[in-house]
């Protein structure tokens, strides 16, 4: 009894002697992987609703690539895809094959990239569509694989949060020069021990459409010279997930007479800026330690009022699975980690509701995930849609004039549901 008296006086010694939070802590781990998935031989590439167009040569290789963190029985996968977009029925099957993961914890990014293969099977004039379904199921698998191999990976791990504004000639809004968000969210995951990277997340608004569809040339655009910048300076996998980059969004590719360089040259002038500004911006950024990980995911519904989307959803070979012609279902979610919070964004948003998502949620680490787990589109105001010539074409490929106001209000929400981030006010 007197030895059994000792040994518990010692374990609350010890207990006390840690610091405060210690013994309830749980390991914070992060691993990361990435997959080709250039098809060979080529395919023809889509920049949008129409029928791909033929190419001759690639510049650089197309990838899936995958972070995925853990704390506790909690794990999330944030992965990204070189495409225009990549709709849930693509999603959904690299999901099935990842069971060690909850599905609605796996976010699925297109980095909307302008000449890479079409996946939403669009039909030409004639009724047919020209998407490849056997490279797509390759490309799903590969994604998968990449996924499995970055949970194989998971170490313990510390992060590294800073948001900041990329300087330089990066992207402008083509329809208002000045219209647009120069801030560039980084989140970088490194070893807990020697802190090496294992991965960078950049997250920026900006479309990758440099070189476009009409050049005959498959290609991850901008992202390729940007992944291969990050990892020969800091190593790791690095990621693309792009922002609020709607209505529109592009590459500053201009030149003083005016015209577009829609040269490969011009890819890695600009993918190389982003690069380098995302390390600065994350360079001095403190570690978290053991930072808190959630994940939290809602089914949002939208209205579908276009013609023009009404006509690409009921003839899609996947319509059976997006729902009726009426109204279309997708996943939406809020993953907290650390002092950072991410919201999903099923398509491109306009940089004005960027601004108001941003300054409504918790924490001056915000990440707007843009066309992920969906792409439907431009989604904007009620206010704007419609409402002016120059923004014709996005109210055209909208879900419809309450798309914005819909998810704006369920974001939100959910944002207000969601676990509040570490040292958020």
């Amino acid at each position: 009894m007197f030895r059994f008296s000792i040994i518990i006086t010692l374990i609350v010694c010890l207990w006390s002697m840690l610091p405060a939070g210690t013994a309830y802590a749980e390991t914070f781990k992060a691993g990361a992987a990435k997959r080709v998935i250039t098809p060979d031989p080529l395919l023809p590439v889509s920049g949008g609703v129409g029928t791909p167009e033929p190419v001759t040569e690639r510049k650089g290789d197309l990838f899936a690539r995958a972070l995925v963190m853990e704390t506790g029985e909690t794990l999330v996968a944030l992965v990204s895809i070189d495409n225009l977009g990549w709709p849930k029925f693509w999603g959904d099957k690299t999901r099935a094959l990842v069971p060690r993961i909850p599905g609605e914890n796996i976010l699925i990014s297109a980095t909307h990239c302008h000449s890479a293969p079409d996946a939403y099977c669009f039909r030409d004039m004639k009724g047919r569509h020209h998407a490849d379904l056997d490279y797509l199921q390759w490309a799903c698998e590969e994604m998968a694989d990449a996924i499995n191999e970055a949970i194989d990976n998971l170490q313990p791990a510390a992060l590294k949060i800073s948001v900041g504004e990329a300087k330089g000639k990066i992207a402008y809004n083509y329809y208002a020069p000045q219209l647009y968000d120069p801030r560039c969210s980084v989140l970088q995951a490194v070893d807990a021990g020697d802190a090496s990277v294992l991965a960078t997340l950049v997250n920026y608004a900006v479309h990758p459409e440099v070189l476009g569809p009409g050049r005959g040339i498959l290609s991850p655009d901008l992202c390729g010279p940007l992944y291969d910048r990050i990892e020969s300076e800091v190593g790791g996998v690095a990621i693309f997930i792009p922002g609020a980059l709607g209505g529109m969004i592009t590459a500053d590719n201009r030149t003083e007479s005016g015209k577009d360089a829609r040269t490969w040259e011009e890819c890695v002038r600009i993918g190389e800026l982003l690069a380098d500004e995302a390390l600065r911006i994350i360079a001095d950024a403190p570690l978290q330690k053991n930072p808190s990980l959630h994940c939290m995911s809602r089914d949002l519904t939208l209205p579908v009022a276009s013609p023009l989307m009404r006509m690409i959803i009921r003839n899609s070979p996947m319509a059976e699975h997006m729902g009726g012609l009426d109204e279309i279902t997708t996943q939406m979610n809020v993953v907290t980690v650390g002092t950072a919070q991410m919201l999903s964004m099923p398509g491109e948003v306009l940089p004005n509701l960027g601004y108001y998502l941003k300054r409504n949620m918790p924490t001056d680490h915000v990440f707007l995930l843009g066309l992920t787990n969906d792409a439907f589109g431009y989604i904007m105001t009620k206010y704007d849609f419609n409402s002016f010539k120059r923004y014709e074409y996005i109210s055209r490929t909208s879900l419809g004039e309450m798309t914005g106001e819909i998810f704006v209000e369920k974001a939100l929400e959910l944002v207000n549901d969601t676990p509040t981030p570490d040292n958020a006010p």
